[in-house]
C-alpha cells in the first residue's frame, strides 16, 4: 500500500454539508467526496463515469487540520425566474490548511499522482471559485500507511499562522475506519453517483496526533505581507 498526500490551502475552502433552501453550509474539515471529485477532475473523469469515481472513493480517506481557518458568511444573489433574485447565505473556511491523504495500491496511487501533476481540470477545494494557494499535491509515501503519513507528514500551517498562534502540540485528524474498529462518529460524504448527486454515510475515526518536530517550508505564502510584523 502506498499513500498520497495533498495539501489543501488557499484563501477560501467550502466543503459541502446538508443544503437548505437559501443556505449552503460547509464543513470545518475536507470532506470525502469533494477530495474524491478533485481527484476525478485532475484525471479528467465525467461525472457520469461511476466506475471510476467508485474506484477512487474506494481509496482510504484521512484529512488532518493544520490551519483551522475562519468560518466566513457571503450574502449571495443570483438571476432567478422572472427577474427575481435568488437570495442565499453561504459559508466558507478563510485562510484554512489541510492535510489530506489517500491510501491505495501502489499503481493506483501513482497513476493519482501524475494526474495531480499535469492535471485535466483545475483543482478546487469544494467550490469552482476556491482555488488553492499552493500546489496540491505534496508527497508520495509508499513506506508508511495512512495513519503514519499523517503523523509524520511536516505541519503545513503557513508561516504568519505560526507566528501568531505558537506551536500547538497536538493536530485533529479524522480518517476512514479501518475493519474492526469502532468508529467515532459517521459522516455522510462517502460518494455513490456524482451525477445523482447520492452520498452515503462512512465510519470515521477521529483522534490527534502529535505536531511533527519540523514545520514544513512554504515556497509562497500569498497573504504573508498582510501580516508580517503583527502580533
Amino acid at each position: 500500500m502506498s499513500t498520497l498526500l495533498l495539501v489543501l490551502a488557499g484563501p477560501m475552502q467550502s466543503w459541502g454539508a446538508a443544503t437548505t433552501t437559501g443556505r449552503r453550509d460547509t464543513q470545518p474539515m475536507p470532506t470525502k467526496s469533494a477530495v474524491v471529485g478533485l481527484l476525478g477532475a485532475a484525471q479528467g473523469l465525467a461525472r457520469t463515469d461511476t466506475a471510476g469515481l467508485a474506484r477512487l472513493a474506494e481509496l482510504r480517506f484521512g484529512v488532518r487540520a493544520d490551519q483551522p481557518g475562519t468560518l466566513l458568511r457571503d450574502f449571495h444573489t443570483a438571476p432567478g425566474r422572472n427577474r427575481n433574485r435568488t437570495v442565499s447565505d453561504r459559508y466558507y473556511l478563510a485562510d484554512a490548511v489541510f492535510t489530506a491523504a489517500v491510501e491505495g495500491d501502489r499503481e493506483h496511487i501513482g497513476a493519482i499522482a501524475d494526474a495531480l501533476r499535469n492535471p485535466v481540470y483545475a483543482p478546487a477545494l469544494g467550490r469552482r471559485s476556491c482555488v488553492p494557494s499552493r500546489p496540491v499535491l505534496l508527497d508520495i509515501r509508499h513506506d508508511l500507511d495512512l495513519e503514519e503519513a499523517l503523523e509524520v507528514t511536516p505541519w503545513q500551517a503557513a508561516p504568519w499562522y505560526r507566528h501568531r498562534h505558537g506551536r500547538p502540540h497536538t493536530l485533529p485528524v479524522h480518517t476512514d475506519t479501518r475493519p474492526g474498529q469502532r468508529p467515532t462518529h459517521h459522516s455522510g460524504d462517502h460518494p455513490l453517483d456524482y451525477h445523482q448527486r447520492r452520498l452515503r454515510a462512512r465510519p470515521v475515526t477521529a483522534t490527534t496526533v502529535p505536531l511533527p518536530h519540523e514545520p514544513a517550508t512554504t515556497a509562497h505564502d500569498p497573504l504573508a505581507v498582510f501580516f508580517d510584523g503583527w502580533d
